[in-house]
Parts: C-alpha cells; structure tokens; sequence
C-alpha cells in the first residue's frame, strides 16, 4: 500500500489484493462511491453504496477496529471522496487503487445483474 500524508491525515492506496484480504479477514468496510445504478448492475460483494452525489463525510461508519476503503469504477471519485473525507477530519483513509476495474482486470469476484432476468448472480472470473 502507498500513503501520503495530507496535512497530518494518512492518505492510503490499496490495490486489490490488500483490499481483497481485508474483505476476508473482515477488517475493512468497503464504501462503494458509484452511482446506485453502476452499483446495481455490477459490484464487490460486501461493499456498501454510499454515491458520490450524496457523499458527506460525517455520514461515514466510524474507523472502530475496520478500516474505511473506498471505490468506483476506476479510481478518480472515490481518491476525491477519500480525500474530502480527510479534510473533514478522519485520520486515516484509503481507496482502491484503479477502482471497479482493477478488480475486474484481477479476476476477482463480483455480484452482477443477469440481464434476461434481472437476477443478481455472482461472477467468479477464470484467472
């Protein structure tokens, strides 16, 4: 993981392995920024949506033993979202690195929508 410090707030980048463990281990809550619709057709499962348009940093579930991470699609919204959420006062923060995406492009799995049926089912990629 790479960190920065943001006026005495630790910044972190977690990539999808580190964010991966965390969800097994349960030691993190993952924040989904997406749109309820992005969320709704594809998403990590155990991740909560909590959308950018409506992000407020003092909504935010308090850092009591889980680390806060956050993530979209690629990782823009929610590197922005994470920061605000430092300026508001949180400590320590972090983002998925390459959002969405990245944990595509690793092969992980995610619940997605089965379009004939409008089902959820999960997808578990061949690596």
């Amino acid at each position: 993981m790479q960190t920065e410090d943001l006026n005495g707030a630790t910044f972190e980048r977690w990539d999808t392995e580190e964010v991966r463990a965390g969800l097994d281990a349960g030691e993190i809550v993952l924040i989904d920024v997406r749109t309820p619709l992005e969320y709704g057709l594809e998403h990590i499962p155990g991740a909560l949506n909590f959308p950018m348009a409506f992000f407020d940093p003092k909504a935010l579930p308090t850092q009591d033993g889980k680390r806060l991470v956050l993530h979209c699609g690629a990782g823009l919204r929610s590197e922005r979202m994470a920061k605000w959420a430092a300026e508001a006062g949180f400590d320590r923060i972090a983002h998925l690195e390459g959002g969405f995406a990245a944990w595509k492009e690793a092969k992980l799995p995610y619940r997605a929508t089965e379009m004939s049926t409008g089902a959820p089912k999960m997808v578990t990629p061949e690596k």
